[in-house]
C-alpha cells in the first residue's frame, strides 16, 4: 500500500487548493476571533473581575465593528475561494504521511534499534489523549484558548517528557518500600550546575551503584550496572534505560553518613543556573507560564520541590530540595521489587497518576486536532521525537457515505516506528454538531522488528473518536460494530502471511481513542456490553459498569482548568490522588440522582469519574507462540491547563518465551 505525501495526486491541484483557501482564509480567521471575543474562558473573566477601567470591554466596543467590516468585505473572496475549495476535496487524499528525513532532529528515532525476537521479549509504550485544538471561538465552549500556542506547548510537552531517560530501580528487599513509584513519576530539573552533579553523583554512587549522565539528546549513559539476574532483567530492546540496584541492607535506607555527604555537597554547589526554551507567541495565556513548582515542561525553571526522591534516614526524612537535580535530569524512574507490592495485591501489573508521558513512548494517538495551523505547529513539535507521522486525517466537502464536512477527523497519529500501511474511514452516521466533522477511524500497521529469519515482526493500532453528544447511545454501538468490521478488513488485506509460512509475526493489535462513554454511566450499559469488550481487553475495567479501584477518569470540569489547585502537572496529580480532590475537578459519570454541578462535591459518587479516553489491547490474531500482557497504566497529567482530558499511556510486553542470549 502506497503511504501518501501530499493531500493531492499532483502539484496543480495542491497550488489550486492553497489559492482557494487563501481566498477563504481571511474570512474564515476574521469570523473565529468576532465569535471569540464573545465567549471568554474562566480565565479571562478572572481577569477582566480585577480591572476597574472595563479596558477589555472598551477593546470590544471598537473592534466589533471593524471586524464586522472586514467580515462582510472579505465575503464574496471566500465565497469564490469555497467554490474552488468545494469539488477539489473529491480528489484530496484521507490523511498526509510525514517522515523525518533529517534524523539528527529526532531526539527518540535516534535511539532504536531494530529488534530481531532474540531476547525474553521487548515492551512497547502506546499514549493517547485528546487535545481539544478546535477553531479558537469553538475551542472556548470547552474553556481552553489560544489554540495555536496551546499546540506548540502541547508538542513541546510531549516530546520533552516522552524523550526523558528512563531510570529503573531494582530493591533487593522484599519487605522495602521507602522509595515510591509515585515519588518518581514527576521529576525533572534545569541545565547547569555541573559541578554539583559531578558531587551528588558520586555520593549516589556509594548506595545506588549509578553514576547518571543527562543531556539534551534523551540519551543516557549508565557506566556501573548490576548483572542481570532474577526478576529485574532488563529486555532486549530497551532503550535509553538505566538499570540502578539497590542492595537490602537496612531495607535500603541510606545511612546518616551517606545522607549527611549528600546535604553537604549539594548545599556547597549553590543553584543551578535555569535554561528556558523562549516562546513569545506561548506567555500569551497562562496555560504556558512555567510557575516554581510547574514540571510539565523540562525546560521550567525549577522542578516541584514534592517531586523530587525522598530518601528516608531512620524515622526523619531528608528534605527532597537539597538533593541536586541535575542527577535527576529528564529521568523517569519506576521501582520494581523483587515481590510486587502494590495498594492493589491482585493486580499484576503497575499503575500511576503521572506527571510526565512516560519514558521512551513509541506511538501516540492523539484526538479533536481540527484545526489545520495548529496541526502543523504540533507536528512540527513532535519530530522532534517521532520520525513517522500521519496527521490532516479525514475527509471534507460532500463524499458519497457522508453529509457535507467543514473540518477533519481531528485524528493524529506518531511513531517511532516506520508505518507500513495506514487506511482511514469516516463513521457515516454522525449527528448534530459531531456530522459536520469527519469522524472516523485511522488503521495504521507498523514494523517494530524483524527475526533472524527474515520475517516481519508487525503491530497494528487503531486510532478513533466516536460520536459524543450525550444519549447517542445507538449511534456509538453502531460506530463501534463499523470499527470491528473495518479492522478486520484492514488485517486482512494488508497481511502478507499464510499459516504455513507466516512471513510477519503480529505483536500486537491496540485501539485507543476518546470513546466518549464510560464504564459506569447507567446511561451507557450498550456500550459498556459492546461485543468489542470481548475481543479485547480494557485494563482498567473490571466488567460491564464496574472499573478497577485506581482507575480514574480522563474527563476534566472545565470549569476548574484554571484554578490554582490544578493548573500545573504535579498539582494536578496530587488533587487527583485524593478522593475529595477528584470530586472537585473530574466529570462524574451521570446519575439522575445527582446534580450536574462538579465542583465542591462532597456526596458518595460511582467510581472515580467518567473515563472516556481508552486504550484496549488483544491477544487474539497474534503470533502463537508469543504472551501479551499489560506492563505499566498511567495517567497524565502533564498537558494541565492545556486540554480538558487526561492523557493516557500503556506499556506492553511481548514475551517470545525465549532466554535472553
Amino acid at each position: 500500500m502506497v503511504l501518501y505525501t501530499s493531500p493531492f495526486p499532483n502539484s496543480f491541484l495542491s497550488v489550486l487548493h492553497s489559492f482557494s483557501w487563501g481566498l477563504i482564509f481571511p474570512c474564515y480567521w476574521l469570523a473565529d476571533r468576532l465569535v471569540g471575543s464573545f465567549v471568554p474562558t474562566t480565565y479571562e473573566k478572572r481577569q477582566r473581575a480585577d480591572d476597574p477601567c472595563y479596558f477589555h470591554a472598551l477593546c470590544i466596543i471598537i473592534t466589533t465593528p471593524i471586524y464586522l467590516a472586514l467580515l462582510v468585505a472579505s465575503l464574496p473572496f471566500a465565497l469564490i475561494g469555497f467554490l474552488l475549495w468545494s469539488p477539489l476535496q473529491s480528489a484530496r487524499r484521507p490523511y498526509i504521511y510525514s517522515r523525518l528525513e533529517d534524523k539528527n532532529h529526532a531526539n527518540g528515532a535516534t535511539l532504536l534499534t531494530e529488534w530481531k525476537a532474540a531476547g525474553s521479549g521487548k515492551s512497547f509504550c502506546f499514549g493517547s489523549a485528546n487535545v481539544c485544538l478546535l477553531p479558537d471561538s469553538l475551542a472556548r465552549f470547552n474553556n481552553v484558548f489560544n489554540t495555536q500556542a496551546r499546540a506548540k506547548e502541547i508538542g513541546r510537552r510531549i516530546r520533552n517528557g516522552a524523550s526523558r531517560p528512563q531510570i529503573k530501580i531494582y530493591i533487593d528487599s522484599p519487605t522495602n518500600t521507602s522509595i515510591s513509584a509515585a515519588s518518581f513519576s514527576s521529576l525533572a530539573s534545569p541545565q547547569g550546575a555541573d559541578s554539583t552533579n559531578r558531587a551528588v553523583n558520586a555520593a549516589i554512587k556509594r548506595t545506588t551503584s549509578m553514576e547518571y549522565k543527562g543531556d539534551n539528546s534523551g540519551s543516557n549513559n549508565c557506566e556501573d550496572r548490576e548483572d542481570k539476574g532474577g526478576s529485574g532483567e532488563p529486555n532486549e530492546g530497551e532503550e535509553n534505560t538505566c538499570i540502578v540496584r539497590i542492595n537490602g541492607e537496612d531495607n535500603g535506607h541510606m545511612s546518616d553518613t551517606e545522607t549527611d555527604t549528600i546535604n553537604g555537597q549539594a548545599h556547597a554547589s549553590g543553584p543551578a543556573e535555569p535554561s528556558l526554551e523562549g516562546d513569545a507567541e506561548v506567555s500569551k495565556t497562562p496555560n504556558h507560564k512555567q510557575k516554581e513548582g510547574d514540571s510539565g515542561s523540562l525546560d521550567s525553571y525549577s522542578a516541584s520541590r514534592e517531586s523530587l526522591v525522598k530518601v528516608r534516614v531512620g524515622d526523619g526524612t531528608v528534605d527532597q530540595g537539597t538533593v541536586n537535580n541535575k542527577l535527576l535530569y529528564k529521568a523517569s524512574i519506576m521501582k520494581k521489587t523483587s515481590v510486587r507490592k502494590k495498594k492493589h495485591t491482585d493486580e499484576t501489573f503497575d499503575h500511576e497518576i503521572s506527571a510526565f508521558f512516560p519514558a521512551n513512548l513509541d506511538f501516540l494517538c492523539l484526538q479533536e486536532v481540527f484545526d489545520k495551523r495548529a496541526a502543523e505547529k504540533l507536528k512540527e513539535q513532535l519530530h522532534h521525537y517521532f520520525e513517522y507521522i500521519v496527521y490532516d486525517v479525514g475527509v471534507y466537502s460532500c463524499h458519497s457515505c457522508c453529509s457535507f464536512k467543514f473540518v477533519n477527523s481531528g485524528l493524529l497519529f506518531a511513531s517511532r516506528y516506520p508505518v507500513m500501511d495506514a487506511a482511514y474511514h469516516c463513521y457515516p452516521n454522525g449527528r448534530g454538531m459531531d456530522s459536520l466533522a469527519s469522524k472516523g477511524a485511522l488503521f495504521l500497521k507498523v514494523q517494530v522488528g524483524s527475526t533472524p529469519q527474515d520475517q516481519r515482526i508487525v503491530g497494528y493500532i487503531s486510532c478513533t473518536h466516536l460520536q459524543a453528544i450525550a444519549g447517542d447511545t445507538t449511534v456509538r454501538c453502531e460506530q463501534l460494530d463499523m470499527l470491528q468490521d473495518w479492522l478486520s478488513e484492514f488485517r486482512k488485506s494488508t497481511s502478507s502471511s499464510s499459516t504455513a509460512n507466516p512471513e510477519e509475526l503480529v505483536a500486537f493489535d491496540v485501539i485507543c481513542g476518546d470513546l466518549n462513554f464510560d464504564n459506569c454511566s447507567s446511561e451507557d450499559k450498550l456500550e459498556q456490553q459492546h461485543s468489542l469488550f470481548t475481543h479485547y481487553k480494557d485494563p482498567c475495567r473490571i466488567g460491564p459498569g464496574e472499573d478497577k479501584p485506581w482507575a480514574i477518569g480522563t474527563l476534566l470540569d472545565p470549569e476548574g482548568l484554571y484554578d490554582e489547585e490544578v493548573c500545573t502537572p504535579d498539582n494536578l496529580q496530587k488533587v487527583l490522588e485524593s478522593e475529595e480532590g477528584r470530586k472537585g475537578y473530574l466529570v462524574y459519570p451521570t446519575s439522575k440522582n445527582h446534580s450536574s454541578s462538579q465542583k465542591g462535591r462532597k456526596a458518595s459518587l460511582k467510581g472515580n469519574g467518567r473515563r472516556i479516553d481508552y486504550m484496549l489491547y488483544t491477544e487474539e490474531g497474534l503470533y502463537l507462540e508469543w504472551k501479551v500482557e499489560v506492563e505499566e497504566f498511567s495517567f497524565i497529567t502533564q498537558l494541565a491547563g492545556l486540554t480538558d482530558h487526561l492523557p493516557v499511556a500503556m506499556r506492553l510486553m511481548v514475551s517470545t518465551g525465549e532466554d535472553d542470549p
